[in-house]
């Protein structure tokens, strides 16, 4: 039986504690360098956030899964060098209380919840005479070190990435050498982990994409990385967001492969950037006017577009992709994006939230991101008007339908329903509310 406190009594005055989060490996990991380089007798700690999993509605939920098999699979490295990864059960600050290491090393996290939560222990801490040191590790750069000349920050990709790739430079992409420091790791003996149920969780039955980098796919990637019927995307969304590889050796591949694929990981920079710079949007549209569109917000609509059943192919391929596999490719989120906030003018915050439930990958600032951009009310130069046809990417992206027979075999038939609304109609009634609401 696993106790979700087992394993504090190792810890010591003279005990550094590594706390793992969105980096979930040993290797090139920024804050575990440090705290290995800086201290003996570290212990690497994981926990199980009870503030995050209380607001996980699906039991099944795949991420929790995902994140214990990574676990496991850094338990077994660090059990080979004699130590231990401590998993714990609750919420952090509490955890914390109960705990007097000598330091606390993670990495930085930019997410409101999350810049909330370290200060809140921070002060803690600092009350115990106890460091809480944070390193950047997810992402190459942060916070204000890539900003406008006039020292404001960008809120337009194109000169923002001009400005990134003209400041990276080998430093930034430099892997942090933790090996060379694992012997700072404590010798304690193996700890058990949970299983999904001691946490309130149950298997969700999806297969997670390998932890691999598919070097033919990223030679391809500017040819084939708009037509989901093919393998075009890379499929590490999941490991970025989880940590399970290092971002500097991806950019490290990009720069000698594709430098369209390096855009999509300066998006991820980019998203990460605005959040921080502009939390608001978390709740409301990056361009206020944007707040005052009235949104239709029918709900049989919306389920029918939850469950795929919209009369159109591929809206519906794409959300009986994402049901079933957690994973949908990026071109078809621009097309179900575009057609819930403007077909059925429903508030982007409702399909933000569902892509939160179901998406593998899901990542605050780059969901928040996308959708805000599908909207139209986000950080994006191209006028509200635009308005995705699905039947005229279906011709240009799946011709041949392939990847639409794959989700929706049915389509075609008198078994599939009819379209919910009328392509030409519903882009008319979108342009008019959004006039209606920017003035």
């Amino acid at each position: 039986m696993f106790d979700p406190g087992s394993g504090t009594s190792l810890i010591d005055s003279a005990t550094t504690l590594f706390w793992f989060r969105r980096d979930l490996r040993l290797q090139d990991n920024a804050g575990l360098y440090h705290a290995l380089k800086h201290h003996t007798h570290v212990i690497g700690i994981f926990i199980f956030d009870t503030g995050i999993l209380g607001k996980l509605e699906d039991k099944a939920d795949a991420r929790v899964e995902f994140i214990l098999q990574s676990l496991t699979y850094l338990q077994q490295q660090l059990v080979e060098l004699g130590s231990s990864l401590l998993v714990l059960h609750g919420k952090p600050v509490d955890i914390y209380k109960k705990l007097s290491p000598k330091a606390i090393y993670a990495n930085h996290d930019y997410e409101p919840y999350a810049t909330q939560r370290d200060e809140a222990i921070r002060k803690m801490l600092e009350q115990g005479n106890i460091a809480f040191k944070t390193f950047k590790d997810q992402v190459i750069f942060e916070k204000e070190e890539v900003l406008k000349d006039n020292g404001k920050p960008y809120t337009v990709f194109t000169p923002y990435s001009r400005k990134w790739k003209a400041l990276l430079n080998p430093f930034y992409m430099k892997s942090y050498p933790t090996e060379k420091y694992f012997s700072s790791f404590k010798k304690i003996k193996p700890a058990a982990l949970p299983a999904l149920h001691d946490i309130g969780f149950r298997p969700s039955g999806i297969s997670f994409p390998g932890r691999v980098i598919k070097q033919t796919v990223i030679d391809r990637y500017d040819k084939q990385r708009n037509f989901p019927a093919v393998e075009g995307t890379t499929k590490l969304g999941v490991h970025l967001r989880f940590g399970t590889v290092s971002i500097r050796r991806l950019v490290q591949v990009a720069l000698k492969k594709n430098e369209v694929w390096l855009n999509e990981l300066i998006w991820r920079d980019f998203y990460q950037m605005i959040l921080w710079h502009f939390p608001h949007v978390e709740t409301k549209a990056f361009k206020p006017a944007y707040d005052n569109i009235e949104w239709r917000n029918h709900a049989d609509e919306f389920n029918a577009w939850c469950n795929g059943c919209t009369g159109y192919p591929v809206v519906d391929a794409g959300m009986r992709e994402l049901n079933t596999t957690g994973f949908m490719h990026n071109r078809v989120r621009m097309i179900v994006a575009s057609f819930l906030t403007k077909h059925l003018l429903i508030d982007w915050r409702w399909g933000e939230a569902y892509f939160a439930q179901k998406l593998l990958d899901f990542d605050l600032a780059a969901n928040n991101g996308g959708w805000q951009w599908a909207a139209g009310s986000g950080c994006d130069a191209a006028p509200y008007f635009r308005v995705f046809n699905p039947e005229l990417q279906t011709e240009k992206f799946d011709p041949e339908r392939n990847y639409i027979k794959r989700w929706v075999p049915e389509a075609g038939t008198h078994a599939y329903p009819k379209p919910i609304v009328e392509h030409r109609f519903a882009r008319n009634r979108a342009l008019k509310a959004y006039k209606a609401a920017l003035g």
